[in-house]
């Protein structure tokens, strides 16, 4: 445990205190401790301005709503990946490289090329033939957010997914195949349960980033209704300097909402892994 501890310390610490400082920050802001204007007092009008705000119930739900959708097409498109690199070699090398260099690609370079693709003047549209070409790009579905959100996170969920079926599931997938298992037996039996850790942390992290990711959204979606991180950037950046606490009270109920997510993920993932 302290062996695990200390390998792990060059990387959480820094981490801990980047993110201490700067929830710290944004708490006492929200709170009036450090406001931008006027005199230093613990207040919580930050926080009813926000909750009278119109629309932020259908703010939150708009940001779950879309975090919820992404993960699951990431989920669903990572596993179908991680699985098709592991069937075969040489194709799966394929994937395995590509995947890996969708990943540093920044999410607002990957906005853009889906709104050139998939905006009712994109190249999609150009193509398809004079064929009446549906609102992705700012629709009422919020369909280019999740396509784009659900392409990204895809790659990080098939890279983790085939890390740890790599280093487990060959030899006791040989081991069923000799005993007589089925190719649908052993992915029922083997691959699934051992992916799922991996499914529930990958998907909890892209849910978490999702939910707190402000610049896809504001890119690709309707100016209304606003997600929760589009909303604290809109308010932030305002030229009414007193808006700045009730964009960082937005944030902390973002920051709230991932916590939450975050510690229903760490008990779904200790029911996934079972007793130790």
């Amino acid at each position: 445990m302290r062996r695990s501890l200390a390998l792990i310390a060059p990387a959480a610490v820094p981490t801990v205190l980047v993110l201490g400082v700067s929830l710290t920050a944004v708490v006492g802001q929200s709170l009036g401790l450090a406001p931008v204007v006027g005199q230093a007092a613990l207040t919580g009008d930050a926080y009813r301005a926000a909750a009278a705000t119109e629309g932020l119930g259908g703010s939150m739900l708009l940001s779950l709503a879309i975090a919820t959708a992404a993960t699951l097409l990431a989920l669903v498109v990572g596993l179908a990946t991680a699985l098709a690199v592991r069937a075969t070699r040489v194709g799966g090398r394929i994937l395995s490289g590509i995947a890996a260099l969708t990943i540093p690609v920044p999410h607002l370079v990957g906005a853009a090329a889906v709104g050139l693709l998939l905006s009712d003047s994109g190249l999609l549209a150009r193509v398809s033939g004079g064929v009446a070409w549906p609102q992705l790009v700012a629709g009422p579905w919020w369909a280019a957010v999740v396509l784009e959100f659900g392409w990204k996170e895809s790659a990080f969920v098939a890279l983790v997914v085939v890390s740890v079926l790599a280093s487990y599931a060959d030899q006791l997938d040989e081991t069923a195949a000799v005993l007589g298992a089925g190719p649908l037996s052993r992915l029922r039996h083997i691959t699934l349960p051992l992916a799922a850790p991996a499914l529930v942390i990958s998907g909890a992290v892209s849910f978490i980033y999702v939910l707190g990711s402000y610049e896809v959204a504001w890119l690709l979606g309707r100016a209304y209704p606003e997600p929760l991180p589009v909303l604290a950037y809109r308010l932030f950046t305002s030229t009414d300097l007193s808006a700045r606490p009730e964009a960082m009270a937005v944030a902390v109920l973002t920051v709230l909402l991932c916590a939450f997510v975050g510690a229903g993920s760490l008990a779904a993932l200790r029911r996934t892994m079972g007793p130790a």
